[in-house]
């Protein structure tokens, strides 16, 4: 039984939290006298008005939060957090109802990128920046929210930080999990503003740079503008974002080894970040070589091959070109990226690429098995043997994840979207890429689909962005069975 008394309070603080970033965006409107002031200052006053009411109402829990209250609470907050996001957009008359405003904000928390904006640039310049603000509270959240905030209240965040950084790299990296989780949150921020510093040193004005900051540690791929990254025209700001982008793409217990521990040999050493480089390296290549023999005229076909493969295998889904015209050999290349997604423990999104080899791995296990029947076989994942009850839960996270994806794909096509778009904007959305192929491709936006399209990849987003089971369990029985 859930003892809602016990949520609330918590709750509301993060709700006054959300205020907190709702309140900067307003001052930011003002200094700038950006025509979406009195949007975000009702958007405020409402956020802060249910967060000072929870907070002032409620008291701290008298005992520690069961496993099933901290999951309940990691999804209400989401859901609370994107619903009340959504206000700034719907209250400043850019987005044409509620629905389409509620699809931008889902985009933004779970970082995918989506959007149904036609003209970007159009936008003032506060809703952009929420828009990227979005991004970095998602981004930051996905770590924060389960491994920090949680176990301060005594609720079971080492499940859930198990349950986000999968069962293979869920060491911590102090001996308390706050003191983890502060080390995260410092090395994000400081990447951060890393990201932005070296924007503006290539060439981007200062709020671009804040704008593609947040979205690129996020590995959101909101843009400030209509073309995302190909309207700069700038290789130096290229190969910027490909830098930041696969640094955001690791696995940050790697940096925090590296960075604060110095220990290098075992950032180098990491299997995940070996296959992470190797990807990218081979992706790369194959897009090269098949766009060099088509018909499409590139003057930088390398940069233009390794942006688009670390963008779309990071869950950035920042765009250089116009994908979409490719072959289709490169195209289904970035289809395969957008399921692989970067290391576990990082801001990307996709089923991360130690689960992928791990599931190689448990083939090649049962491949040794039908040879050698009486033969005991371990899997060794980074110096560690890997349970079977971890084999267990990877391959019914994998199942869970295609069923799911069917699902949706047959539900899209049940509202008349042709099969392509259909595939690829399940795709893209449920593993936080943003654009897709077919009608949502780089050059396209999802506008133009139904409504009841629009709710389906909202679920998606946030169903892939909290890891499926937080989200679906609490829709079984069990769940709520007392």
């Amino acid at each position: 039984m859930i003892r809602w008394n016990n949520l609330l309070k918590v709750l509301g603080i993060f709700i006054l939290a959300l205020t907190a970033s709702l309140a900067i965006t307003s001052i930011f409107a003002f200094l700038t006298h950006d025509a979406s002031l009195v949007s975000f200052l009702w958007a405020t006053f409402i956020t802060g008005s249910l967060g000072f009411f929870l907070f002032q109402f409620f008291s701290y829990p008298s005992q520690e939060l069961t496993h099933r209250e901290g999951i309940m609470l990691v999804v209400t907050s989401w859901v609370t957090a994107i619903t009340l996001g959504t206000l700034p957009f719907y209250f400043s008359g850019y987005f044409p109802e509620f629905t389409a405003a509620f699809f931008e904000s889902t985009s933004g928390f779970t970082t995918t990128g989506a959007t149904i904006i036609d003209d970007i640039e159009a936008l003032p310049k506060s809703l952009l920046l929420w828009r990227a603000l979005t991004h970095w509270i998602g981004g930051m959240g996905i770590i924060v929210l389960s491994i920090a905030i949680l176990p301060l209240i005594g609720t079971g965040g080492m499940e859930l930080y198990r349950a986000e950084f999968s069962g293979a790299r869920s060491e911590k990296l102090t001996p308390r999990i706050a003191e983890t989780a502060a080390a995260l949150w410092k090395l994000y921020l400081a990447f951060t503003v890393m990201t932005f510093l070296a924007l503006r040193w290539a060439g981007m004005n200062s709020f671009d740079a804040i704008c593609h900051a947040f979205s690129t540690m996020a590995t959101g791929g909101f843009s400030t503008r209509n073309e995302s990254i190909e309207s700069f025209a700038n290789p130096a700001i290229e190969y910027v974002l490909i830098f930041f982008m696969i640094v955001a793409g690791i696995n940050f217990t790697q940096h925090y080894r590296l960075l604060i521990e110095h220990k290098s040999k075992s950032f180098f050493r990491d299997p995940e970040l070996r296959l992470f480089i190797g990807i990218i390296a081979a992706a790369t290549t194959a897009i090269a070589i098949t766009l060099s023999f088509s018909s499409i005229a590139l003057p930088h076909t390398f940069r233009t091959s390794l942006f688009q493969a670390v963008a779309i295998l990071t869950g950035t889904g920042l765009t250089s070109f116009n994908f979409g015209l490719w072959p289709p050999f490169a195209q289904l290349i970035l289809l395969a990226l957008m399921f692989t997604g970067g290391c576990t423990g990082s801001t990307t999104g996709g089923l991360k690429i130690a689960r992928l080899y791990l599931l190689f791995r448990v083939v090649g296990r049962e491949f040794k098995r039908m040879v050698e029947r009486r033969g005991v076989f371990s899997i060794r994942f980074d110096q560690g043997v890997i349970t079977e009850n971890t084999v267990q839960s990877l391959l019914n996270l994998i199942y869970l994840a295609f069923l799911i994806n069917f699902s949706a794909c047959l539900a899209l096509t049940a509202f008349g979207v042709d099969v392509l778009t259909a595939i690829s904007a399940v795709a893209a959305c449920m593993f936080n890429i943003g654009p897709g192929l077919g009608s949502v491709g780089p050059a396209e936006n999802y506008a133009h689909l139904p409504n009841a399209v629009k709710w389906i990849l909202s679920f998606c987003m946030l169903a892939g962005r909290l890891e499926f089971y937080t989200v679906l369990i609490i829709f079984t029985r069990s769940f709520w069975r007392k």
